[in-house]
Order: structure tokens, then sequence, then C-alpha cells
């Protein structure tokens, strides 16, 4: 059990959407204090009390369990791995002549549905994963992908890694077009995709860190699509180029 919290100082609470876990982040005796609930308005079921560079922690688990442990698990890599050169990124990958291209986009613009069409239509791909890769920056300077246990619906989950090809920003539209985009505008495609809390300096200067390298050694692109064929051998013809 952690101990009595009462008086922890709430920082901030984040929630993308009414049906995704909701986050309340406390401060409590110079430790961050994160209780997390499975939807907005349900009660916490998970807490996490943890160092200030989150190299320690407590766990309590109320409820919910399998859900609990999984994003607790995902939450601390997130946190732990981030001075690493390291971001775990929502996108779907997919591998193409040894290459990993990361398709990157809010909810519901179809990164699955992409990376489905380039299965589907071009020869030599496959799934790496589909919901949450990890992208880190090596000592050697290459850039890698790499399969994790988080692969939101799609039971993809692959120990590999591949060097990565191109990253896709994409865009649903009524017509396909794409375009590479300058290091600023691939920072801030970048900024609004990845897992972590971003208010921590700590945290904050490490995903700068790897922002700006990832920017400024890996191609970035901004894909407009429609859910078809067209749409991916675009995609391939020009990403591949590289």
């Amino acid at each position: 059990m952690l101990p009595d919290t009462s008086d922890k100082v709430a920082i901030t609470q984040c929630c993308n959407a009414p049906q995704q876990p909701r986050l309340d982040i406390y401060e409590w005796k110079g430790l961050w204090l994160i209780e997390v609930a499975p939807v907005y308005e349900s009660p916490v079921c998970l807490h996490l009390l943890m160092e200030r560079n989150f190299s320690k922690m407590q766990i309590q688990i109320d409820s919910y369990w399998k859900f609990s442990f999984n994003l607790m698990m995902k939450l601390v890599f997130a946190f732990a791995t981030a001075p690493l050169f390291t971001l775990q990124i929502h996108a779907s990958v997919t591998i193409k002549d040894g290459k990993g291209y990361v398709f990157m986009g809010r909810s519901g613009t179809g990164k699955s549905t992409h990376s489905q069409l380039w299965i589907n239509n071009i020869e030599g791909c496959s799934l790496l994963n589909d919901d949450n890769p990890v992208i880190r920056i090596g000592e050697d300077g290459v850039t890698r992908v790499y399969g994790t246990p988080w692969s939101g619906k799609t039971p993809c989950y692959r120990n590999l890694s591949v060097p990565v090809g191109a990253i896709v920003d994409l865009h649903q539209a009524k017509e396909n077009a794409i375009k590479r985009l300058s290091a600023a505008e691939a920072y801030a495609a970048i900024y609004v995709s990845f897992t972590g809390i971003k208010f921590v300096k700590e945290l904050a200067d490490a995903y700068h860190a790897t922002n700006l390298k990832l920017v400024t050694t890996v191609p970035f692109y901004d894909l407009n699509c429609l859910p078809n064929a067209d749409a991916a051998f675009l995609c391939y013809k020009t990403v591949s180029q590289q």
C-alpha cells in the first residue's frame, strides 16, 4: 500500500477523449504522484508514486488489473527511457526492404488502414506494430523503430527493430498528395504524437533533444490521403527514394 497522500498538490489532468484513460498528476513531498482512471468519469484504479527523475517508484493497483498493469508498464517505460533518446509514439509501422515506415496521425485518420494498404498492394511489406512502437536514436547515430508489447487492437507483438526509412504524418483528404516537411514542421508533427509528460522539465528537455536529432536526421512527410491503393503507391514511391 502507498502512504497516505491526501495532502497531495494537484498539478494537471490529462485525458485526450472521454473514452480514453484519465491521468491525474500531483506533487507529494517532492515526489510525483500519478493516479489513473480507465476512462474520464471512472474512479482511479492505478497509483504511481515516483522519484523526480523516475528512477524509483511505488505502485498500487485498486482494480482493472490487466488494464492497470499494462498501462503502468507503458508509462514507466516511456518516462524511464526518455533520457536515452527514446520516444514511444502513437503510430503504425510497416516494414519494407529492411526499413520501417512510420505512419503517424490523430486517432481515426487511418494509420492502420494505410499500413494495411501497403501490405495488401506492395510486395514484401509486413507490419511491425500498429499502435505504440518505440523510436530510438542509437549511439551510432542510427534511428531505429522497435516493436513493443503495445499494439492497440491489432495483436502484433514483434521483438524486432529496423532502421527508420521515413516518418509520415497522415491526414484524411479528398485527394492524395504528399510533401516533404521542413525540420520545424516535422518537429510540430512529432511533438503531438509521442507518450510523455511534457510539463516536467527533465522530461521535456529529453524529449526536445530527441526530437531535434530526429527531425534533422530522418525524412518527414505530410500525406493527405484517401483510403485507397493509390495513396499507398504514392507514399511508397516518394518515401522509398530516400
